[in-house]
C-alpha cells in the first residue's frame, strides 16, 4: 500500500505537476499572492477615488457659491486668507490647550 502511494508521488509527471503548481501559486508574476496584493491596492485606490470625488463635489459647490455671491467671496477671503477691510484690525486666537494634552 505504502509503496503504491510512494510510486505515485515519485512519478515524474506528478513531480512536474506539483512543481508547476507551486511555481504558479508562489513565484509567478501573476501568482495568488500577487493577485491578493493587487486586490488590496485596488480597494485602497477605490477608497481614495471616492474621497477625491467627494472633495471635488464640495469644491464645486464652494466654487458656485463664490461665483454667485460677493458676500461669500468676502467671507472666504476673511476666513482662509485673513484679509481685512481698511481701518479694521484682525486678531488671531490660537488654541494652545490641545498641544498641552498630547
Amino acid at each position: 500500500m505504502f509503496t503504491k502511494i510512494l510510486k505515485i508521488f515519485i512519478n515524474k509527471y506528478t513531480i512536474t505537476l506539483v512543481a508547476f503548481a507551486v511555481w504558479m501559486i508562489l513565484f509567478d508574476s501573476s501568482s495568488i499572492l500577487s493577485r491578493m496584493k493587487y486586490r488590496e491596492k485596488l480597494n485602497s485606490l477605490k477608497q481614495e477615488k471616492q474621497f477625491f470625488l467627494e472633495e471635488i463635489r464640495k469644491d464645486s459647490i464652494l466654487s458656485q457659491k463664490l461665483l454667485s455671491d460677493s458676500t461669500e467671496i468676502e467671507k472666504f477671503a476673511r476666513e482662509n486668507y485673513l484679509m481685512k477691510k481698511d481701518k479694521e484690525d484682525v486678531y488671531l486666537v490660537i488654541d494652545t490647550t490641545a498641544d498641552r494634552h498630547q
